[in-house]
């Protein structure tokens, strides 16, 4: 089944354009997430995971998960996460041993764990709903660095599963072109803006479309074609691009932006003779982003200009160019001084600063200093483990596989300072940064 997909890329996205569409008329987005945990059971159980067919489902699954939340279809909201340490143990289980197991992420989901003893939450909350919500990511990640790390793929078989999660993608533009109100009748504020984003959280969205983004311009950079026609392929990347930026929301595009640029500096080390190539490449993607960010501009009155500057919608800068993270993080660092060898508690972070009467009582966007306040002394030992295991990686490789580490390792890192682990994707893009890619 992954074979037929991969190989008739052009009929796949198309389908994915008109799943996009359906849901937003027809009730059977529910029956999508089933289908893929049913069917991916299947196939991984079949296929006793030969070729590396949990990984294309988690790709897949990782790619789907925004646009499950933003269609009312998930089982459990946290369905995505759940799905990736389904389909990794059975991949472990019976799949062929390919790798060594890492003790140093079992002992990260250990330090995790501990931190469950001391969750308190208010009475009228549900302990389930904030251990889930703040644990099921970070877990995630942990089962599926323990399923990818040095696991040896061929690069043909990391772009075919980048190529599948890029599928869902898809369907999220689709869905979001649907449900977006004329845009000449909304008035733009310089905040993430809901009603472009099909009506679901902007950062999430922004996130997903922003690795969309990137896949495309790799994709592009290094030939690989997805339709019949390099232009048509300029073009999805042109809309992925234009809808990343009317979420309003800076954190995806901006980190697939740098992500991108870290991929084209390690393909330059690569093939030195190729910076004419590469010269050529980036002169005409400034001309095209250039072309849509006016076009952007126009539509939106110019607030997209202000919003990545920082200034307010008269034209002002703020000063707080955090969106208020700055003052979340010196809260949680008063809460990590008050516990800081095991933390204050798995959720607790939230409802502590409801008690002290704080202004800012979201929830971590911070998965780094979320780790530090409720994990305390653990939490900054499992921090490390993640930092440094995809580095060691890096190291040993050759620049072209650095090109493609580095990048996933960079939007992993960029990913959990900005929106933590609210979807799945982070964990994906960490596991990534610690295969074995032979490009030979």
């Amino acid at each position: 089944m992954i074979e037929k997909v991969v190989h008739n890329r052009l009929l796949f996205i198309a389908i994915h354009v008109v799943i996009g569409f359906l849901v937003t008329i027809l009730p059977f987005a529910k029956i999508y997430p089933l289908f893929i945990l049913i069917i991916g059971i299947y196939i991984i159980y079949s296929s006793r995971n030969k070729n590396e067919e949990a990984l294309y489902l988690v790709s897949y699954l990782v790619g789907a998960e925004v646009f499950i939340r933003m269609s009312d279809g998930f089982l459990l909201y946290e369905t995505g996460k759940y799905g990736i340490i389904l389909f990794s143990l059975l991949g472990i289980i019976w799949g062929p041993v390919k790798q060594k197991t890492s003790i140093s992420f079992l002992v990260y989901v250990l330090f995790l764990v501990i931190g469950i003893v001391f969750t308190q939450v208010p009475l009228g909350e549900s302990l389930r709903k904030s251990i889930a919500f703040n644990l099921s990511g970070p877990i995630s990640l942990g089962f599926f660095a323990l399923y990818c790390f040095k696991r040896t793929i061929t690069i043909l078989q990391l772009k075919e599963l980048l190529f599948v999660c890029l599928l869902p993608v898809f369907s999220i533009i689709s869905f979001v072109y649907f449900r977006t109100p004329d845009l000449e009748e909304l008035v733009f504020q310089v905040s993430s803006n809901f009603k472009t984003s099909g009506g679901f959280g902007p950062n999430q969205v922004a996130t997903i479309i922003g690795f969309g983004v990137f896949i495309l311009s790799v994709f592009i950079f290094t030939r690989v074609q997805l339709s019949l026609s390099i232009f048509l392929d300029i073009i999805f990347l042109l809309y992925f691009t234009y809808r990343g930026l009317l979420t309003f929301s800076r954190g995806g595009m901006i980190t697939a932006i740098f992500a991108f640029f870290i991929f084209v500096l390690f393909m330059l080390l690569y093939q030195k003779n190729t910076f004419i190539k590469v010269f050529k490449f980036l002169f005409i993607t400034l001309i095209l982003f250039l072309g849509i960010w006016l076009y952007t501009s126009d539509i939106t009155g110019g607030m997209i200009d202000n919003r990545y500057s920082n200034k307010n919608a008269t034209g002002i800068e703020k000063k707080d160019i955090s969106a208020g993270r700055f003052q979340l993080f010196s809260a949680q660092l008063e809460n990590f001084y008050e516990s800081p060898i095991l933390g204050i508690g798995v959720g607790n972070g939230k409802y502590k600063r409801i008690e002290s009467g704080k202004r800012i009582t979201a929830a971590s966007h911070n998965e780094m200093t979320r780790l530090i306040e409720e994990h305390g002394l653990l939490g900054i030992l499992a921090l490390l483990i993640l930092l440094v295991k995809p580095l060691q990686n890096i190291y040993f490789s050759t620049n072209y596989q650095r090109a493609f580490l580095l990048s996933f390792y960079v939007f992993w890192f960029l990913t959990i300072n900005h929106s933590a682990m609210r979807i799945a994707f982070p964990a994906f893009v960490y596991g990534l940064s610690l295969i074995k890619i032979d490009h030979e």
